[in-house]
């Protein structure tokens, strides 16, 4: 069967239930593709101690530049209640014009996508002037510890370059061409701990009630405002996620309080400036948030999440340019250039070569009946060689 036909690339990648870490023969099954293609097909096991080994795939078709890569993951979320479904999750029915099962959108849909716009550019002109390469991770769901991180590292170590990256995440809010992604906002998250001394509710003044604290802390941190965002991005915005005293008993004062916040900040910051803000915020609002009154300031402490997620912007012309170029072509839509959303892969891609993010439309992602659109998964695919066409003239010029 020719790797040419995404709906039929999709099914079988579907048929894999690679539910993060297994990689359930996705990476198998998209081997099985490529090498008809011409590409060099590597599958690299990344470990960590106290995490589950996952395997990766790194093709290359071409050994001279430019070079493009296309970046993804084959690995999905579980799919939940499978009664709940109408179809089975890892089936990859179609009923009427729609395609169900886990995966669908994101994103093995976008990796069944460009393996048919690669096929068909081959087909109607050949192998491409300079290199394509797929990046694809069976951790993006997870940790992201053993994925595209490391990949990457394993790659550039071996000589690996690149000079442009296309990542297939479902980019699309509403309709396929609505939204190009040329960034995405950073993201620290973190544990505030303020302690008191316990006692009895009825005995207040022998004791010191440290959601007293709590609450001027984590109010600081909401407002005001950090900035009003800039031309690129929304302004950040910093949410406190839970609340927690430990304390099943409503007659005792407890010994600690504690709230999770999570930030995702625009680039007015970097994850260290943001952090000294934070700080500077808990600091004053302790000094004046005494948890009795006449007493000593309230005492808190601050524990950081291990790894947090940088902000970045894509400026690269040709490559958006190309893409967006693309996209107007097959669907008649000037896609937004936008830096919504979580965070991605493409945090670590930055680092290597400048990323945008562009695939299906997202609204069923993670749901009961995950599926999409038989017509956009042909769309997607004439958009992606449209995309591969440009982008290859464009670098050849440049």
């Amino acid at each position: 069967m020719s790797s040419a036909d995404p709906i039929a690339n999709l099914q079988t990648l579907i048929r894999c239930p690679s539910v993060t870490p297994a990689e359930g023969g996705a990476l198998a099954a998209l081997e099985a593709m490529l090498l008809p293609l011409g590409f060099k097909v590597e599958r690299m096991v990344a470990t960590e101690p106290g995490m589950p080994d996952i395997e990766n795939l790194y093709a290359r078709l071409g050994s001279d530049g430019p070079h493009l890569m296309f970046a993804g993951h084959t690995d999905v979320v579980p799919p939940g209640d499978e009664t709940s479904w109408s179809r089975p999750p890892f089936a990859g029915e179609i009923v009427g014009n729609e395609l169900f099962g886990r995966g669908a959108v994101d994103m093995k849909g976008g990796i069944a996508c460009f393996v048919a716009a690669v096929a068909r550019h081959i087909e109607q002109h050949g192998a491409p002037k300079g290199s394509i390469s797929f990046l694809i991770t069976g951790d993006e769901e997870g940790p992201a510890v053993n994925g595209t991180e490391k990949l990457l590292r394993w790659a550039a170590e071996r000589g690996e370059t690149w000079d442009a990256c296309l990542v297939g995440e479902p980019t699309n809010p509403d309709v396929l061409g609505d939204m190009i992604k040329i960034g995405r906002r950073g993201s620290v998250s973190g544990k505030v701990t303020v302690f008191g001394v316990q006692g009895h509710a009825a005995y207040p003044h022998l004791a010191d009630n440290p959601v007293r604290g709590l609450l001027p802390l984590a109010s600081v941190l909401m407002d005001p405002p950090f900035d009003g965002g800039t031309p690129e991005f929304p302004a950040s915005n910093l949410e406190v996620t839970s609340v927690d005293v430990g304390n099943p008993a409503t007659n005792v004062i407890p010994a600690k309080a504690s709230f999770a916040f999570n930030i995702r900040f625009n680039d007015t910051w970097t994850a260290d400036t943001v952090k000294a803000e934070i700080v500077r915020r808990l600091d004053a609002a302790a000094a004046g948030s005494p948890l009795r009154p006449d007493r000593e300031p309230a005492r808190y402490e601050i524990t950081w999440a291990e790894r947090p997620s940088h902000v970045f912007l894509t400026r690269n012309n040709a490559l958006i340019a190309s893409l967006s170029g693309a996209v107007e072509s097959v669907t008649g839509k000037l896609p937004k250039l936008s830096t919504t959303g979580g965070t991605s892969d493409a945090r670590f891609i930055k680092d290597y070569c400048p990323v945008v993010e562009f695939g299906l439309v997202g609204q069923t992602m993670h749901m009961i009946d995950e599926r999409v659109a038989l017509a956009d998964l042909e769309t997607l695919t004439q958009i992606y060689g449209t995309f591969i066409s440009r982008w290859f003239d464009n670098a050849l010029l440049s």
